[in-house]
């Protein structure tokens, strides 16, 4: 049986370096920054949503969870914020650790979310995908998540 839950206190540091790894080599890989700035602007997105760690009312960050032999076993994380004024979420990052990818996990994580969102009078999720990551594009358009735009950069030289 598959379990989201809020993330517990002691769990944070884990997923701080996880996160700040992750999303430093999307923001090198996609905008050409050096990784030093690109660690940087990490650790300062995830401090800004995070000023006070998990207990943070804005922003809800969730362990994902199976029982294996009677243990609970950690799949992943997904971090969203929910609004209330417009009845939707966004989404800011949702991995699976890559030994439970392809096993159908990333839909009943997704199902599991819209029916503790549904509970909540929340009535979309909004998300964006990185351009190069074709397997989470996949899944979402398999869920009925439709395209609604394209983030785009250019990096300008100087003359």
């Amino acid at each position: 049986m598959l379990v989201l839950r809020e993330m517990r206190l002691e769990e944070f540091p884990a997923y701080r370096d996880y996160f700040i790894d992750d999303y430093s080599k999307e923001i090198s890989e996609n905008y050409g920054h050096s990784m030093d700035v690109a660690i940087q602007l990490a650790e300062t997105e995830l401090n800004c949503c995070f000023p006070n760690g998990v207990e943070t009312a804005a922003h809800s960050l969730l362990c994902i969870e199976i029982t294996v032999n009677h243990k609970p076993q950690l799949l992943g994380y997904l971090w969203h914020s929910p609004n209330q004024n417009d009845s939707a979420t966004f989404i800011y990052d949702f991995y699976i650790s890559s030994e439970y990818r392809g096993l159908g996990y990333g839909t009943q994580v997704i199902s599991e979310l819209e029916k503790q969102l549904l509970a909540q009078g929340i009535k979309q999720i909004k998300l964006r995908v990185a351009y190069h990551n074709e397997r989470a594009l996949k899944l979402y358009k398999e869920l009925g998540f439709a395209i609604t735009g394209f983030n785009l950069s250019k990096q300008l030289a100087s003359e």
